[in-house]
């Protein structure tokens, strides 16, 4: 029936156990069907033979636009089969490969294929795949090579300090990608310190995620001296980085000369009410970008909470419209005060909404 199909453009089996002799099936329809731009296959249990048969109907159809095989069993030699269905295709854009165990030979094998790939791939998601340093070397190559992709993901991976140098080295010769996830990557202070030297000269980058990594409060510096003034970055997100009170000090006085980041993720770094002391100082100057904080586990009280209420008063033009304080320590006293900072900047301003979240 999908063979002939002309108004079905999306595809969506999810979670549907239709394993390698489903992917099978659904491989000799894409050969045939010219209409299917995307199709999603996440979590069926696909392996390397479901993987193969989608590989050769890749070099066949000439419309997918997006394929989803997340959280299946293709492992290395599922990927190193994918990868030469990429090598002759021309229509594909997105290649989603999350969770499938991949390793550095998949990896290997995989941005071989993407290297070769005819079209614009702009999307590619390869986290939790047991990548360590070695195959980000190759990751490494393909950024520098490729001059369509917007969008990479390797959150969950282990490629360290190490690998991170070299995703570093290439996002200075990059000139397109906007979007990066290195979360859950064994990242330590060194890494942090080559990604603040790529962005001195990258200014295309503008969304770095780095949650659950062991950046600590030597890597936020380095990375908090560079945003001061330089790169492009609007969204940073920083939860579980062990960044402490020393840290978001760092970060604190960044944000008073930053013009670009409008969304800042600061959850569960242990904070206190010392860091929130430091971050209202920074809150008190007029920033006029930076629109959403998170600060939620961060073991923050009812003085870090009057901290912050009094800079939102004290702020003549705040930009913040969200503050993230959930799973803190706040009591009501806590609350009332950030409750009526909210009330006095909406009774100023004309409205302007300030949302709070205990």
């Amino acid at each position: 029936m999908l063979e002939k199909n002309r108004g079905l453009l999306k595809l969506q089996l999810n979670s549907a156990n239709i394993g390698d002799e489903g992917a099978k099936a659904l491989a000799e329809m894409l050969k045939k069907n010219s209409c299917l731009l995307v199709i999603e296959l996440n979590n069926n249990m696909i392996d390397y033979s479901g993987f193969s048969a989608l590989a050769e109907a890749l070099i066949e159809n000439k419309t997918i636009r997006a394929i989803h095989l997340n959280g299946n069993y293709g492992g290395a030699l599922g990927a190193s089969a994918f990868a030469k269905g990429l090598e002759v295709n021309k229509s594909l854009r997105e290649v989603h490969l999350h969770g499938n165990g991949i390793g550095n030979e998949g990896a290997r094998a995989l941005i071989s294929g993407l290297v070769a790939h005819r079209g614009k791939i702009t999307t590619v998601d390869i986290g939790n795949n047991s990548i360590g340093s070695k195959g980000a070397f190759h990751i490494a190559e393909y950024i520098k090579k490729c001059k369509s992709l917007l969008w990479l993901n390797l959150y969950m991976n282990d490629i360290g300090d190490e690998g991170t140098e070299k995703i570093a080295k290439a996002l200075k010769q990059n000139g397109t990608l906007t979007t990066i996830d290195l979360g859950g990557n064994n990242i330590h202070a060194v890494g942090a310190s080559h990604l603040a030297e790529a962005l001195k000269d990258n200014s295309v980058l503008t969304s770095l995620e780095l949650s659950y990594n062991p950046i600590g409060p030597e890597g936020i510096k380095a990375l908090a001296e560079v945003l001061k003034f330089s790169g492009n970055i609007q969204i940073l997100k920083l939860g579980w980085c062990q960044i402490g009170v020393k840290g978001v000090e760092h970060i604190a006085e960044a944000l008073k000369y930053n013009t670009t980041i409008s969304t800042l993720d600061l959850r569960a770094n242990g904070l206190g009410d010392d860091g929130a002391a430091s971050l209202a100082r920074s809150l008190k100057v007029v920033n006029e970008t930076l629109t959403s904080l998170d600060l939620g586990f961060n073991e923050i009280r009812d003085r870090g909470a009057f901290a912050l209420a009094q800079a939102l008063k004290a702020n003549e033009d705040p930009a913040i419209n969200s503050i993230n304080l959930a799973s803190n320590f706040l009591t009501k006293y806590g609350q009332v005060a950030l409750t009526e900072a909210k009330d006095h900047i909406s009774e100023v301003h004309d409205g302007r909404e300030v949302n709070i979240y205990f």
